[in-house]
């Protein structure tokens, strides 16, 4: 955050404070796109995008094996427990649940890993991992759900797209991000993906 708004008062020759918002966040390991917003009017339009699921969010993810399907959904209520830090997936709602929805599909498979394409519906803590996890494909490098992979404290899970309405104009934009994790660069072969 500090980052950025020094960049912003640097580049608009801002004198005092620099408001940003924060509105799309990744968990520490997760690398990708963020979004934060120069305005507060922006920060509450754009906070509202989320809400009413306007934003649409693309992940890319190693995962080790191969789920059991091709493509799929995965519908979860989610039990935060904050102390441990950790997400416990229930079938059924129960108690202090979130629902939790995502869509994914398979790219491609090499030596024993998967890449996916998830698109997240509702954006909960750790709902991918959980996620990947229940289908018995763990992202590599997620010890904390069931990756036998050490990946340096990094996990193969990327917000690779976001699209949402620009808060003022409403024109479409897609920010898209580049890889960086090693293990993403093996499945990327010109033209196959």
């Amino acid at each position: 955050m500090d980052q950025v708004k020094g960049f912003i008062k640097a580049r608009d020759k801002k004198p005092g404070n620099v408001f940003l918002g924060l509105l799309h966040r990744l968990d520490r390991p997760v690398g990708g796109v963020v979004l934060f917003a120069k305005t507060s009017k922006g920060a509450s339009r754009l906070s509202g995008q989320f809400r009413e699921h306007i934003v649409q969010k693309i992940y890319w993810a190693v995962v080790e094996g191969r789920p059991k399907l091709e493509e799929g959904g995965v519908v979860q209520y989610l039990v935060k427990d904050r102390v441990k830090n950790i997400v416990k997936a229930h079938k059924n709602p129960v108690p202090g649940a979130q629902r939790a929805e995502l869509s994914y599909h398979c790219l491609k498979s090499v030596k024993g890993f998967t890449l996916i394409e998830i698109i997240s519906k509702t954006g909960r803590p750790h709902q991918i991992r959980v996620a990947m996890a229940s289908l018995g494909t763990p992202i590599a490098g997620d010890k904390k759900y069931g990756s036998d992979q050490g990946l340096d404290g990094a996990i193969a899970l990327f917000a690779r797209v976001l699209s949402f309405e620009q808060p003022v104009t409403h024109d479409p934009i897609t920010v898209t991000a580049d890889l960086e994790l090693q293990l993403f660069k093996q499945f990327l072969v010109p033209g196959k993906i």
